[in-house]
This record gives C-alpha cells, structure tokens and sequence, in this order.
C-alpha cells in the first residue's frame, strides 16, 4: 500500500516548469499554483491580461493533489444554516455561484478537450440517524432554486435513517484537468515568495513588479493587514483508495459526527474520506487505522492502494474568503477558507476574482467578501482560537518542544504521520523540519541547529 501518496499522484505527474531567476514586471500575479490560482490566472489571461504564477513547490503539490475531486453545490447541511446567518440574497448568491462552478468546469472540459475523467452525477447527503436534519436542508435548498429530495435508501452498504439526493453533480481527476489548463500559462516553480510590499513581491532569485496581486497559496502568509490568521483555523482529513470494494454509481457525505464517511468511485477503486480533527490535536487513534477499519467493516473483501491526508482551511461561518485582502492594500486580492470543499470553491473563485479585477466590481455586499463580520459566529471563534493560541504560546515559552516559525507557537508532533503540527494556525513540519504547510514560511530550526 502507498502510504502518503493520493492515486491522483500515482496517476499522473503535472509539467515542470522554470524557477524565477529575474525581476520582471506583469499586470497580475498570482501567489499559489494550486486549482484556485491556476484558474484564477487562466481566467485573467483569457480576458488580455499579462499574468504569471507563482509556486513556492510544484504546482497541484499542496491540496489540489490531496483532494478527494468532488465538485457539487452540496457542501453538507449548510443552506439552513446560511439562511439563517446571511438571508435569502447571501445564501442564494452561495448556490448561483458554485452551481455555476459546475457548468464552467464542463465547459471548460469540452472547449479545452481535457480528458480528465470528468463525470456528472448525484452527490447523496446521509445520516444513521439525523433525518430530521436532512428535511429541514432539503426546504432550505429548495427555498433556494436548488433540486433536491430525501431518500429512504441509497446503495451504500450501510444502514441509513435518510439520504438527501442533489442530481447532476460532478467528479474529475484533479491533476489531470490542472495540468491540461495551466499549458500556456506562465508559471514559475520551486519559487516561495518571501515577501510582499505594495506592487512588489520578491522571490530568492528575483521579484515582480505587478500592479494587481492575488494570494491564492492556500492560507494567506502575511498576518497584517488582513488578520487571516485570526479568522479561520485547519482541519486535518484522511482518504483511503480501496480495490476489491463496491462501485458506487453516486458521490456520498455524511453528516454524523462519528461515521461521517465521504464516498465516491474513480475508475476500478473507491475513494473513502474522514477522521477530521484541528491540525495538531491528535486524534487518540491512528487516523489511518479507525479509517480502514471502517472500510473493512463496509467491504470485507477490500485492500487499500493507497493512503493519504489533506488540509483544509475553515471559516467561522463556512463560507470561504474571496475579494480584496483589505481595505489597506489596494491592488491585493485573496481566496482561502474553502472548508473541505475546495475544487468547487476553487472555480467559483477564480470567476468572482477576474469579474472584481477586471470588471471592477465591488464586493462589498458579496457573502463571500472578506470585510464581512457575522457578529453571530466571527467573534466566538476568534475567542477560542485565541485561547488555543495562548495556551499554545504560553506552552512554547514554558517547555522544550519546538516552536513553530510562523508565531512561534509550540509544536506539536504527529506520531502517525511522523510530522510536527502547529495548532494554532496550522503549518506543518516533517521530521527533518521541512516546511509541508503554511502559513508559517520557513523550514523549522529544530534544537541544536544552526540558523
């Protein structure tokens, strides 16, 4: 079995490409080489605008390659919740735009013919026992224009109380529709930007002068302006490739917090996601373990290919952050805070983006907006991530464990993926101490080491 490795990796390696070794000058630039900024720049250079990518790795090497590639308007029981928080207009501005993510990605799959296994198909919300639940999210979807309805029975092999069905859903192979719609972009690999002042970003070996910039590296790395790092906090999230395990002829989410197992097929295997929990508070039981337990439990008969972990950044209020990155940095723009449903919110920011930039459109009243503020959720989450943060602050002034370079809160280490976590704000270090996940930007200088 490959452990570490998604079957999108194993499947398919995306093009090299240069590093920056010069100073240049470009209308835009974009800050990450994941789907987000890949879009983002595809999009801007279709409508005449000199754009270039930047990757501090390769591209697709952060949670585009980790991702489990469903691209569906169902990002769980969500709608009744965003009625309730944003009104009518906010969360049917949610829906438009991520249903029409779905339409730009079959579009852009046949006007580029890119064999990328793309598929339309229901996307299935279940629950063991919480159908009233999925009642109350099917009135507040249909409340919305959306179709959907609960079913009794699905064919899962598991015993439900209730599913609710979105038809006309879709699923691709990740890497290969990435690699298909970053040819003819200009991208620059292996290229971290260290810093970025006004138009100016510097790289190690060059920089760029760029009168629009857009971070779209995941978790935004400049903590002021913007105060990202006080807004949302990440999740950690395991995927299992099983042979020898039922096709399923739909994509599946459950919400029970126990067994809330996501499914879907991709080709001869089947894919099984969960075990969610904070980046750097370690589960009791080995993630990967409780993972194909329940997979044996589900297909007696079934192997794993392959295992492996994402990443995700989450939002107080579920609803990711896409618009300008502050009211004090003009030109600035940013998209993160996708909430595990990233291929989706990945199309439907780079689309929000170009129309802001291009369009100049203001996104003031857009319930994706950064500026925005729910008095209702924002400020309870920044109290508790505040807490984690000075008790983990607190821990790393006090102990010897290491500390992470970002703000200098204590690590913590993973014993099942063999990686040093920060729970604060989420960046990730391998044994050795290289850098695998922001926001902090520099490898970890462990004790004994010499900076």
């Amino acid at each position: 079995m490959n452990k570490g490795k998604s079957i999108w990796q194993e499947q398919m390696k995306p093009i090299e490409y240069p590093r920056l070794s010069r100073t240049m000058k470009r209308e835009a630039v974009v800050i990450g080489g994941g789907l987000a900024g890949i879009l983002t720049a595809y999009f801007l250079q279709s409508r005449g605008m000199d754009v270039a990518v930047l990757e501090a790795d390769r591209i697709g090497s952060g949670q585009t390659e980790n991702t489990t590639a469903k691209i569906t308007i169902q990002h769980g029981a969500v709608y009744h919740k965003l009625l309730s928080w944003f009104g009518k207009d906010g969360a049917g501005e949610y829906a438009r735009r991520n249903q029409q993510a779905i339409e730009d990605y079959e579009q852009i799959v046949q006007k580029e013919k890119i064999d990328c296994d793309f598929k339309r198909l229901p996307s299935f919300l279940y629950t063991i026992k919480q159908r009233e639940i999925l009642r109350q999210e099917e009135r507040a979807a249909r409340s919305l224009g959306i179709s959907c309805k609960v079913k009794g029975d699905t064919e899962l092999p598991i015993e439900i109380a209730g599913a609710l069905e979105f038809s006309d859903q879709a699923q691709f192979h990740p890497l290969k529709f990435l690699t298909a719609v970053s040819r003819g972009l200009e991208i620059y690999e292996r290229t971290p930007v260290l810093k970025v002042e006004g138009n100016r970003i510097f790289t190690p070996r060059g920089g760029v002068l760029a009168q629009t910039i857009v971070f779209a590296s995941h978790y935004p790395f400049i903590n002021r302006p913007g105060y990202y790092f006080m807004r949302m906090h990440q999740e950690r999230s395991y995927a299992a490739a099983l042979e020898n395990a039922q096709p399923l002829e739909g994509m599946y989410y459950g919400i029970d917090q126990d067994a809330g197992w996501s499914f879907r097929s991709e080709q001869d295997r089947l894919i099984i996601g969960g075990g969610n929990h904070r980046t750097g508070d370690m589960p009791e039981e080995d993630p990967y373990e409780k993972l194909l337990a329940a997979s044996k439990e589900f297909w007696p008969g079934c192997r794993p290919a392959a295992c492996w972990s994402a990443q995700d950044c989450m939002t107080a209020d579920q609803v990711p952050f896409i618009g300008r990155f502050s009211r004090r940095t003009p030109g600035w723009y940013v998209a993160t805070g996708f909430n595990k449903w990233g291929m989706t919110h990945s199309m439907a920011a780079a689309r929000l983006l170009t129309e802001e930039i291009l369009d100049q459109q203001d996104e003031k009243e857009s319930i994706f907006s950064p500026r925005r503020f729910k008095w209702s959720k924002e400020p309870f989450s920044m109290l508790r991530d505040g807490a984690i943060t000075s008790k983990n602050l607190f821990m790393a002034w006090a102990g010897a464990s290491p500390k992470c370079p970002h703000l200098g809160c204590r690590l913590d280490w993973n014993p099942f993926e063999k990686t040093w976590e920060c729970q604060c704000h989420g960046s990730r270090f391998d044994k050795d101490g290289k850098l695998l996940a922001g926001p902090a930007q520099t490898r970890l200088i462990q004790k004994g080491e010499k900076r």
